[in-house]
């Protein structure tokens, strides 16, 4: 387990107040010019040797992402974009950050903002996420009025604002294009790569577009080095601390810090109070929120919760938000509803995404009824493979995979429930004659 000195979100509860007296108190804002006086390349640099990935699903490097950004400016402002737009369902560590630990973010953002050039940040905040948008505008105000943001952030001699910008519902604007075209006053709908965002963003200026969780780390990893960092977790590929999310079957839902690779059996029974009824009371574990495939009891047993030991097992860390389904759970139906909320949040530019999410939709409909074919089962497998990776952004695979997820592990679940009612159905038809 993640020993208590190594925590990085000390107030993730709200234990304490999220004011700016008390993120001082906790740590925050501690010489964060003399961070800065160290300049961009040094920043970068411990970036990278923390081995720190994005928390936001992908997993692609942080200092190496933020190394992309142009060194010289051509006459365009350059931008930070933080993605506030948390709306993978099982995902809720960022609203806690919000709530919780604002000035964490606002200092990371002040960091990362001069590490790639950056005078102004964008927060792009999930519409819902109203009482935390209220949080993190006090939190601007309280930062602006110490002199922590403004002109001379932090008496660094860098000049950096922060603006809060609300979504609209959108899930599809959590994809980092789509949400430069919502800022933009545009519909909601990712652009063809490339160019890169940081090549041409945010009104076509330089932008990095980051998750809530690695700005936030970003002040801890350089106050404490990126060797520091580098040394928890796993391995070098899979560093650090990480915010997951724990809900569904479990006596105690939560969000907790732990170190990356800790056993995802330990990371239930230690902090959720175990599954409900017992770990022999387990069916399947979504692991990485909705969109990652889910895994049957006996891989949960000993998987490890990193990036690498999950793609192992064709499944991926994602958010990390931990999805718990025990024996009580129709999994045919669980996947089922899980298909109308991303046909639901297809933008539509794509036709595979565009229609296969209806027919997914429709199909799995009949399949957690019991009303469709053995054969179905293939073809729909077959669909999934169409709209996988053949789409504009990953959505398409997103919709994809809980499908070929369950297909992979309870295929014999499906097959059962398509026979029983067959036979249901013979036996009103002869009862009828």
């Amino acid at each position: 387990m993640l020993a208590d000195q190594d925590r990085i979100f000390t107030n993730i509860y709200g234990w304490e107040s999220y004011s700016l007296q008390a993120a001082k108190a906790r740590g925050d804002w501690d010489n964060t010019k003399d961070i800065i006086a160290k300049g961009r390349d040094w920043v970068i640099e411990e970036m990278k040797k923390s081995g720190l990935r994005g928390r936001g699903g992908a997993g692609f490097p942080t200092g190496t992402k933020w190394s992309f950004m142009p060194k010289l400016s051509d006459g365009r402002p350059h931008y930070l974009v933080i993605n506030a737009d948390e709306s993978e369902p099982g995902t809720c560590k960022d609203r806690d950050i919000l709530r919780h630990e604002p000035h964490k973010l606002l200092e990371g953002a002040l960091i990362a903002g001069f590490a790639m050039g950056a005078n102004r940040a964008y927060i792009y905040m999930r519409g819902e996420f109203y009482n935390e948008g209220s949080t993190i505008n006090r939190a601007i105000r309280e930062a602006y009025e110490a002199g922590l943001l403004g002109k001379n952030a932090a008496g660094s001699g860098w000049d950096f604002d922060v603006v809060l910008h609300r979504g609209a519902g959108a899930y599809i604007c959590g994809e980092e294009t789509a949400l430069i075209e919502s800022i933009e006053g545009k519909k909601g709908q990712p652009r063809n790569k490339p160019p890169f965002p940081a090549g041409a963003g945010l009104y076509s200026c330089p932008t990095t577009v980051n998750n809530v969780e690695t700005i936030a780390v970003a002040p801890t990893i350089l106050r404490r080095g990126g060797g520091w960092f580098a040394g928890i977790g796993k391995d070098e590929k899979n560093t650090g601390t990480k915010l997951f999310c724990i809900s569904g079957h479990v006596n105690n839902p939560c969000n907790v810090e732990e170190a990356m690779g800790i056993p995802l059996k330990d990371l239930i029974e230690k902090h959720a109070g175990g599954v409900r009824g017992g770990w022999d009371n387990l069916l399947a574990i979504i692991p990485g929120g909705s969109s990652t495939p889910l895994l049957p009891k006996h891989i949960c047993d000993t998987v490890l919760m990193d990036f690498d030991s999950l793609r192992s097992v064709q499944s991926g860390l994602g958010t990390a938000g931990v999805i718990v389904m025990d024996k009580s759970t129709d999994i045919v139906g669980a996947i089922a509803r899980l298909t109308h909320f991303y046909m639901h949040e297809s933008c539509g530019q794509c036709t595979p995404c565009r229609e296969g999410t209806g027919w997914l939709y429709r199909i799995m409909q009949r399949m957690a009824r019991g009303n469709a074919t053995i054969e179905e089962i293939d073809m729909l497998l077959d669909l999934t493979k169409e709209i996988e990776g053949h789409t504009i952004c990953a959505h398409g695979d997103a919709s994809a995979w809980p499908i070929q997820g369950l297909i992979r592990h309870f295929r014999p679940e499906m097959e059962k429930r398509l026979l029983d009612y067959r036979k249901d159905a013979s036996h009103d038809i002869m009862a009828a004659e």
